[in-house]
């Protein structure tokens, strides 16, 4: 539904597009934004009517004047529509088995009846506070919907971090699904942001301090903060503000950003890793997409976590925090005065990220997929397979075009 789910299954669509297999594949997504997002060869996208959250957790339709029962229905029967007609080989279903609110369940049903598609449920490595994660997996009968509907559960983490089946006490048959592939390290993302690469042409040519709030919904107070604290003389300041920020806080930044030469205001920019990857130092929320980023950039960065609804960002942050891997601000000490310090510190370089954490989680998806697709040599954790014995192996195990 957000922008940081899309944006990361656009990531693995991106990877498993460049893999040995022939792939063709088909996004379904809920977020208007994926129309401007750059798809590899062989991708496309329907994108559905949206859902909106509040921060109570509540669901109602974004856009349509229609019901939120009229709007899951309307969703159910586009998805399974979509399935029936592509008929895929492998489906892989983003962090809610049933979808948000079971609107998946129809269309799981049809496939699971067809007998022809294996799936795939990907989870973020952090889901929430254990004990909140574990009531709502209850509420929503999510060992029930893995035993009936799914194959295999990929968690884009490392277990060194944060161990999800332990943390969450998952049940046993649960488990026997998981594989944990690593973080998904984010170079890839360069090579599909032209946009954003001819954007980042434009700044200027001082050191950036770059200020990150994800889809900007709930980015507000972050990015007014930055917005009026001190920058180094030295610097250029860079807001992006996200597709979801409130139209009078961007009007808010944009006022601030006429009188202060130093510092600039983006709009939404589909593809933000050219100027992570360029900054100097980054300040920023949490979501997993960010966090990646840093790390594989290799960047000094300050992370204001989102607390609520979901603890989710402020765990990853403390455990990211206690590896030595970034600073972190708990927002309640958010203030100018803190950004400004925190800049104007001589920090020391961080270790690479690598020799603290497994970041290939993009060049196991491939060998997972072919072990999901039951290839005759198990592929499954080969971490001593080089990565030409890893393609060679997988274009042994399927020729036909593979469809997700």
């Amino acid at each position: 539904m957000g922008l940081g789910h899309l944006r990361r299954n656009l990531l693995i669509a991106q990877s498993l597009s460049g893999s040995p297999f022939h792939v063709t594949i088909l996004m379904i997504a809920g977020a208007r934004q994926a129309g401007s997002l750059t798809m590899p060869a062989g991708a496309d996208c329907l994108t559905l009517p949206s859902f909106c959250k509040h921060t109570n957790g509540d669901y109602q339709p974004l856009k349509l004047d229609i019901s939120l029962e009229e709007l899951v229905i309307l969703r159910a029967k586009s998805i399974k529509s979509a399935l029936e007609a592509y008929e895929p080989d492998v489906l892989i279903v983003d962090k809610v088995p049933r979808g948000v609110a079971r609107e998946l369940e129809p269309a799981l049903e049809y496939l699971r009846a067809r007998g022809a598609t294996r799936t795939v449920l990907g989870l973020r490595e952090i889901l929430d506070d254990p004990q909140v994660a574990q009531q709502e997996w209850q509420a929503s009968e999510s060992d029930q919907a893995i035993h009936d509907y799914y194959d295999a559960i990929w968690v884009y983490g490392d277990p060194a971090v944060y161990d999800l089946a332990r943390e969450y006490d998952l049940s046993d048959h649960v488990t026997r699904k998981l594989h944990y592939t690593g973080y998904l390290g984010q170079h890839l993302r360069l090579q599909f942001c032209e946009a954003g690469t001819s954007l980042l042409a434009t700044m200027p040519s001082k050191r950036m301090v770059l200020c990150l709030v994800g889809g900007g919904q709930d980015g507000d107070r972050l990015a007014e903060t930055f917005a009026q604290s001190d920058l180094p003389e030295d610097s250029t300041g860079v807001i992006l503000t996200g597709p979801f920020m409130p139209a009078e806080t961007i009007e808010r930044l944009r006022g601030w950003a006429e009188t202060r030469p130093s510092l600039r205001v983006l709009d939404f920019i589909p593809e933000p890793a050219p100027f992570i990857s360029r900054a100097d130092r980054v300040i920023a929320m949490g979501g997993y997409n960010t966090i990646c980023e840093v790390l594989s950039f290799e960047k000094r960065a300050l992370i204001v976590p989102r607390v609520k609804p979901r603890r989710e960002q402020l765990i990853r942050a403390e455990r990211m925090r206690d590896l030595g891997l970034i600073d972190m601000l708990h927002p309640d000490e958010l203030s100018s005065q803190a950004i400004k310090e925190w800049l104007a510190s001589d920090l020391q370089a961080l270790p690479p990220a690598r020799d603290k954490i497994d970041l290939d989680g993009l060049k196991r998806l491939p060998l997972l997929l072919a072990d999901l697709l039951g290839s005759s040599d198990s592929l499954l954790g080969e971490k001593l397979l080089s990565r030409d014995q890893s393609d060679e192996k997988l274009l042994s195990a399927r020729k036909e075009p593979l469809v997700l």
